[in-house]
């Protein structure tokens, strides 16, 4: 495994950390022993980065994951990372409703603290203008996210607040540039590499506007997800989640697949698509880590082969996703409610 400073944060990640999100099934369902059985595997082969959410399955994902860190006996070995997503109702008393939504990770969880607390909400100009979004302005100002989360640190629950590049750039910049978080994490895959290159006001999905250029330059330590764009780039079919979130949703993943099959026949069957994949995120210079959210053991094997192989990563090429039938429509790029 290799290991990657992430940020000014002082901890050294591993490239690849272990998502226990919704896409890949495994620690939003109830099979304990075939959770263990895999989070087992990632802390031998030297993963150390946990990421999970209040919101998975409604907690289910942190109940899992703490279970197994504990029946293991594991969890001073690794870093667990899990989020807050406030509801329009909460906005009235954001302090009140993170600590409430915190307080119930910490007890599923079964730990007195964390390593990373994020926000999971987007953040835009206005409330409302995409699906849970919130305000530079209910982030950073008086008795705003940032504040609460400062809180919930200053008590020695939290290390470190990062949040997630969901939302509008101009919106997130605002927020990065004040200092006050230290960890993003980032849409960054081969299909749609906006978050760490400058493309075109005609791209063809959602313009993540090179937001990995403005977290370098405050320092901030950047975690890749999507890397696989929901299983799309690994050959795997829609997971149930997939089929529901307004997030990332089907037709997105359709798109998706038919780009990763191009781009597959362009390689050629000895070169999985995948492992490209997880080469092209990893060869970001401002990304620490890729979180990959895993199903079996065997994928974590996958994954390793990755990181350890020593062929130059892709170089990304516009045409994997210029075909006009693989556009998305006109009036879903502008609301990220689409990703």
């Amino acid at each position: 495994m290799q290991y990657r400073p992430l940020g000014k944060t002082g901890i050294e990640i591993s490239a690849i950390a272990f998502g226990a999100g919704p896409v890949s099934t495994l620690m939003v369902g109830d099979d304990a022993d075939r959770q263990r059985s895999v989070v087992h595997a990632a802390v031998e082969c030297g993963i150390n980065w946990f990421d999970t959410a209040a919101t998975y399955a409604a907690g289910q994902s942190e109940r899992s994951l703490g279970r197994a860190l504990e029946e293991l006996n594991v969890a001073l070995r690794v870093h667990v990372a899990t989020k807050v997503r406030l509801g329009p109702d909460e906005l009235c008393d954001i302090r009140s409703a993170v600590r409430r939504s915190f307080e119930g990770s910490l007890e599923r969880l079964r730990l007195s603290r964390v390593t990373l607390l994020q926000l999971h909400n987007s953040v835009t100009r206005q409330r409302g203008d995409e699906p849970t979004s919130v305000t530079p302005a209910d982030v950073l100002g008086l008795h705003g996210v940032a504040e609460a989360f400062e809180e919930l640190r200053a008590q020695g629950l939290v290390e470190h607040l990062g949040l997630t590049a969901i939302g509008q750039p101009a919106a997130l910049e605002e927020v990065v540039r004040s200092g006050r978080f230290a960890v993003m994490q980032v849409p960054y895959h081969l299909l749609n590499p906006s978050a760490g290159r400058p493309t075109g006001d005609d791209f063809a999905e959602t313009n993540y506007g090179n937001i990995i250029a403005a977290c370098a330059s405050a320092q901030m330590g950047v975690l890749a997800i999507r890397v696989l764009a929901g299983g799309a780039l690994a050959d795997r079919p829609p997971s149930p989640h997939t089929l529901k979130t307004p997030f990332f949703p089907l037709d997105l993943y359709e798109r998706d697949r038919r780009r990763a099959a191009r781009v597959q026949a362009v390689l050629g069957p000895d070169r999985p698509l995948a492992r490209q994949a997880i080469r092209f995120a990893l060869s970001h210079p401002s990304v620490s880590s890729a979180i990959i959210g895993f199903a079996d053991a065997g994928q974590i094997d996958e994954a390793l082969a990755a990181v350890a192989s020593d062929e130059p990563p892709l170089a990304w090429d516009e045409s994997w996703i210029s075909p006009a039938d693989d556009r998305a429509p006109a009036d879903s790029r502008p609301d990220d409610a689409a990703r």
